[in-house]
């Protein structure tokens, strides 16, 4: 059945493969500019614009004329119809063409995070920074202008796995799925509080209308949250599940979204709502994986700052909450309990590892930061472990990622000699519309899913799923564990990128 249709793909690959071959995207290459005393291994600023350019890779609906990512083209432009709401933007989650709400919040909520602690560094980029959290944050605010309702995800994602198609040639269900009072969701929700308050930190100064109109939505949106309580794993189980299934329950979001927007609009009654709830939500729970199903270890540090830098008393107790987030991930203490490969990569899960890499170096950075304004250090059981090493940690995962390891193999497209060429994502794999205009049908994909040709459409910025626990990475496409980037690895990247490149001079 699909011969005929794939043997044009194919060729259409080939034509492409043969072009590039040996090119390289190097025209988003910077020089360094050693002002530092000490010698970087990397081009962390060639990396930080890169880790922001991914996303456009990743837009759904009407794309702008200053387009970067010039081989993808207008996608669901009629996202939404189906309820009759506006549903276009935002962004796909990673290499299929469904737009999962939840994710999509939390990787808003962590660029902002990168762009409110390190944007002071990112020159040039954080304009490019602030576009991407716009981008995101324009669809949240679509999503959430009922009251008490969120849409939280269009397209069935069944039936979209089903095929493999370009976003540009979907004619899988653009179906609506949304919570409400009589179907709540109180992670989707509180995370979604979440992004638009920390987003409108982001404006607050450049935009400062448009920052109030995230303010007050995300005010609006964690009263839903905390109102009407239960997951939206249960209430949308059929749809959300496996994808996107909120494991941790919905108690780590509701102190998260509290924690932000008490930062955002200083409102007491935040403050009081994280003393009462704190506990009962989770504050002190052992639980050390921070990603977008759980968030009580980013609570934690953002918590801290309360207390380390405002001298916020009442929070006193998220300094150790913190500090035992800290310890898990020091090798040799008695509180170590997260593994490492021989390469030295931390390795949470087999499933997208990278994304626990960047959020964990993120917070690293982040935590040294405060820790650093407030003159102290970190308490592992009497072990005094400095703000300097929390660096130290952070930036070895970093350099890990971007090609010191057993395999010399860079985890980012298009970033280095090495990286990897046969991505698990839709757009990137098949042949672009420039090269290809004809229709690729659903099952016509496959194909090109299924052989070894390296992708066409260079995903630059990506962040693939990483590594085994062993070192290995096979680069094969259909091996989505490993091989699908996702909009979620590299938000918190972002921060540690502009972080380190500023660290060694070379912004």
């Amino acid at each position: 059945m699909t011969f005929s249709l794939s043997l044009p793909i194919l060729l259409s690959l080939l034509s492409v493969f043969l072009l590039h071959a040996n090119a390289s995207p190097l025209h988003y290459n910077h020089p360094i500019h050693h002002r530092h005393p000490r010698f970087a291994t990397h081009d962390y600023r060639d990396a930080l614009t890169k880790s922001i350019l991914f996303f456009e890779g990743q837009r759904s609906g009407k794309l702008p004329p200053n387009q970067r990512m010039s081989w993808r083209r207008d996608s669901g432009l009629s996202d939404g119809a189906a309820m009759r709401v506006d549903l276009v933007g935002g962004y796909y989650d990673a290499g299929d063409n469904v737009k999962f709400g939840f994710p999509m919040a939390f990787t808003t909520t962590m660029l902002s995070w990168s762009v409110i602690e390190f944007g002071g560094l990112m020159k040039g980029e954080l304009q490019n920074a602030r576009v991407a959290i716009r981008w995101a944050t324009d669809y949240l605010l679509k999503a959430t202008a009922h009251p008490n309702t969120i849409y939280v995800q269009v397209g069935d994602a069944k039936k979209d796995h089903s095929c493999w198609e370009r976003p540009e040639d979907m004619d899988t269900p653009r179906s609506v799925f949304k919570i409400d009072a009589n179907t709540p969701g109180s992670e989707v929700a509180a995370e979604t509080a979440a992004a638009l308050a920390a987003a409108s930190l982001v404006f607050r100064r450049t935009d400062p209308t448009y920052s109030k109109v995230l303010a007050r939505r995300a005010i609006r949106v964690f009263q839903f949250a905390d109102k009407y309580r239960g997951s939206y794993s249960n209430a949308l189980k059929p749809f959300v599940c496996p994808f996107y299934c909120s494991y941790s329950g919905y108690q780590d979001e509701l102190l998260w979204g509290a924690a932000w927007l008490h930062k955002a609009t200083k409102n007491p009654m935040y403050l009081n709502y994280i003393k009462v709830n704190g506990q009962i939500l989770g504050a002190a729970e052992f639980d050390n994986t921070f990603g977008w199903d759980n968030k009580h270890a980013g609570a934690r540090i953002l918590l801290s700052k309360e207390f380390l830098v405002q001298r916020v008393q009442s929070l006193h107790d998220y300094k150790g909450h913190a500090d035992n987030f800290v310890c898990s991930l020091i090798p040799g203490t008695s509180f170590s309990s997260t593994q490492y490969t021989p390469g030295g990569l931390l390795f949470k899960m087999s499933d997208s590892n990278m994304q626990y890499v960047t959020s964990t170096s993120f917070l690293l950075l982040t935590y040294a930061k405060y820790l650093t304004s407030a003159h102290t250090v970190v308490n592992c059981g009497g072990i005094a472990v400095t703000p300097k090493r929390l660096r130290s940690i952070a930036k070895k995962q970093v350099d890990y990622l971007l090609g010191d390891n057993p395999l010399k193999m860079s985890y980012m497209v298009g970033y280095g000699p090495r990286y990897p060429r046969r991505i698990h994502h839709r757009g990137s794999s098949l042949p672009s519309i420039g090269i290809h205009p004809g229709k690729i049908q659903c099952r016509a994909g496959f194909s090109v899913m299924n052989s070894q040709s390296p992708n066409p459409n260079i995903l630059v910025g990506a962040i693939v799923g990483g590594p085994d626990q062993h070192d290995r990475f096979p680069d094969e496409r259909s091996d989505y564990e490993q091989s699908e980037p996702a909009t979620y690895i590299n938000s918190p990247l972002v921060g540690a990128l502009a972080y380190l490149a500023h660290s060694f001079g070379q912004l």
